[in-house]
């Protein structure tokens, strides 16, 4: 993460390689991985933050999957959702921007810095999003065409995994699913541990196979610890 006041050049052109992509204006790069918090430390500084970018590529992205998935798969359209949300979403596109390398680039205030939490993740999520805008506006009349092929080799590529997988599903309901064909038991969660005051509750909770804990998942709510724990299960279990 870079908390000086500019960005190089030469590191701009870095990302760039990493990304595999050749931008005109590389400002539009540096924009890309401008979060709103550094300009509140940096007054004078000369570029826009990137939620704007972020809306064009969100739109982008969502359109270039949603393309591919009815020109390739006969599907229903709820299926084709499914595996859409599970290609866009918050968590692959972080992994996807992190793998990437982006978050070496990202701007940001030296507070939002020190969240390497769920900040962080929406944070890369965001990155790439508004990276996508950046290629979509720098190559002009081959914008879509360029966004095609980085989302292309990086997001749907992801796509027979996730089919493979199953992990378009609750990972819950894939545990579930999972835990009854194999073992023929249905899982249950049980919390244990619980801290923090009522406005900002950690929950740990553990799914259990019977009596045996198959894994433990950490979350802001239950709901959220219990997908978790059910997604560490899933990674963990050998059937």
């Amino acid at each position: 993460m870079i908390f000086g006041f500019w960005i190089t050049n030469k590191m701009l052109k870095d990302l760039a390689k990493k990304l595999d992509v050749k931008l005109n204006n590389i400002e539009l790069l540096q924009q890309a991985v401008t979060h709103r918090s550094y300009l509140n430390e940096h007054r004078d500084y000369k570029l826009d933050h990137n939620e704007r970018l972020e809306f064009l590529g969100d739109a982008v992205l969502e359109i270039v999957v949603t393309e591919y998935l009815y020109k390739n798969y006969p599907n229903p359209e709820g299926e084709l959702t499914n595996w859409r949300a599970a290609l866009v979403n918050g968590e692959m596109l972080a992994k996807i921007s992190k793998k990437l390398g982006v978050e070496k680039y990202l701007l940001m205030s030296r507070g939002e810095a020190k969240d390497t939490g769920r900040a962080r993740q929406y944070l890369l999520a965001n990155a790439f999003e508004s990276i996508t805008g950046a290629i979509y506006l720098d190559q002009k009349e081959e914008g879509y065409k360029k966004c095609q092929e980085f989302i292309m080799k990086n997001v749907i590529s992801e796509l027979p995994k996730i089919i493979e997988q199953k992990l378009y599903l609750d990972p819950k309901s894939l545990f579930q699913e999972k835990s009854q064909d194999k073992v023929g038991i249905t899982p249950s969660y049980r919390v244990l541990k619980e801290a923090g005051p009522d406005h900002d509750k950690k929950f740990v909770v553990g799914v259990y196979l019977d009596d045996e804990l198959v894994a433990k998942g950490q979350g802001n709510s239950k709901q959220e610890a219990q997908r978790s724990a059910a997604k560490e299960g899933l990674e963990l279990k050998e059937w």
